[in-house]
């Protein structure tokens, strides 16, 4: 099981300055789609740069031309590309070849999807490394969140590594991990604490208590 700290809300130095603070107790660094938008991928690249050790998810959430935009990623330094379920198979398909290419993996994004079950399960087909039920930060603020999603996915997906992101804080993990994610996506639960290292840390040790239990 893995820990990814998802940063949407910062610049590229605010990025380096807080992963410094967290790296020792995460695995994934996300490279938030505000962040893609405002900066492009030149911002994928200089975290990479900064923290080789670690893997770098660019958070593209793509749509279309899905190879191009994969190649494009692991040319700056991403290990891991998001593309969105709601995507036309073909780009979906296109996106894991272009990866499986260049050894770097494809996570799909359930961000919308109304039949999580149905699409999981397609999508799993295609060979894709991760997918992701997501609350996305305008359901959270209506207090939803995905984790009896994660416990729909896990009953179909039979290849892919599963993944859980939205609104998990250090209270919220115990119930998350009660599913047994492969990875666990964290945002503002790290970002936005006072002592955001303790915070990872406790986290963290959670996850290797879970783990290994």
């Amino acid at each position: 099981m893995e820990l990814q700290l998802a940063l949407d809300l910062v610049n590229t130095e605010e990025a380096i300055k807080l992963v410094e603070e967290v790296k020792d107790y995460i695995d994934i660094i996300e490279i938030g789609t505000p962040v893609v938008k405002i900066e492009g991928l030149q911002a994928v690249k200089a975290v990479k740069e900064a923290f080789p050790q670690l893997q770098v998810l660019a958070d593209m959430k793509t749509m279309d031309a899905a190879g191009y935009e994969v190649l494009k990623a692991a040319e700056h330094g991403a290990d891991i590309v998001t593309i969105l379920a709601v995507a036309e198979d073909e780009s979906i398909k296109g996106a894991v070849a272009e990866a499986k290419k260049l050894g770097k993996k494809i996570l799909i994004d359930l961000i919308a999807v109304k039949d999580i079950a149905k699409r999981a399960k397609e999508v799993d087909e295609m060979g894709v490394d991760y997918i992701c039920v997501h609350t996305g930060y305008d359901l959270q603020a209506k207090g939803q969140n995905s984790f009896k999603d994660l416990e729909t996915i896990k009953s179909v997906v039979k290849n892919a590594k599963t993944a859980i992101a939205g609104g998990i804080k250090l209270e919220t993990l115990p119930e998350v991990l009660k599913s047994n994610p492969d990875l666990v996506i964290v945002g503002g639960g790290i970002a936005n604490q006072d002592n955001k290292k303790a915070v990872a840390a406790k986290m963290q040790e959670l996850i290797k208590q879970k783990t290994f239990a």
